[in-house]
């Protein structure tokens, strides 16, 4: 249902599931651990996987922080998109990327929750791409000290929202680890 023209694949978009991202992060072995199951699924039924990998000056790039966490490797054919902001469309290769791989749509996971997955969403949703995130595969930190809700509030709350999201010609929505399907639409 996207409104791209002539896009009809799908692709895994994992972002920012970095060391210095997740260290920390609101049950990060279990993300990690469904993103990685994910990858998998994704690569057995040859469905690109794109990697995004943001950098800034407490990310810096090269730094071990900055590196993806050992438990996921990405493969060698698989894009690596680099991004200093939050949206990873913005200012980077990734429409190019998912462009050359006539992608439609995305199946979302990742970090964190409350920036750069949500903004993500947000972007290729009014772009045209149909978006579904995975309510089982994201999360973030902790940041109820500078008045933020609960990391389990704010996973919640996302998944709440963007179930709703709706665009003419588009489609949202979320779907649990074990429930992806590469090939329906959400």
């Amino acid at each position: 249902m996207t409104t791209l023209q002539n896009r009809p694949n799908t692709a895994l978009l994992v972002i920012d599931v970095q060391q210095g991202v997740v260290e920390g992060a609101h049950q990060r072995d279990v993300v990690v651990t469904n993103v990685g199951s994910l990858v998998e699924k994704a690569r057995q039924e040859q469905v690109p996987v794109v990697w995004i990998q943001h950098s800034d000056e407490g990310l810096v790039r090269g730094s071990d922080a900055w590196r993806i966490v050992p438990e996921l490797t990405p493969g060698d054919a698989e894009p690596l998109v680099e991004k200093n902001y939050g949206d990873s469309f913005e200012d980077t290769t990734l429409e190019s990327v998912l462009s050359e791989r006539s992608v439609g749509r995305l199946v979302v996971v990742g970090a964190q929750t409350d920036g750069c997955v949500r903004a993500t969403l947000h972007g290729a949703l009014v772009r045209g791409y149909d978006a579904t995130l995975v309510s089982d595969a994201h999360t973030t930190e902790d940041m109820t000290a500078w008045g933020a809700p609960s990391p389990e509030q704010v996973i919640a709350h996302t998944n709440l929202y963007w179930a709703y999201q709706t665009a003419p010609g588009r489609s949202a929505g979320t779907v649990e680890t074990k429930e992806v399907d590469f090939a329906a639409a959400s």
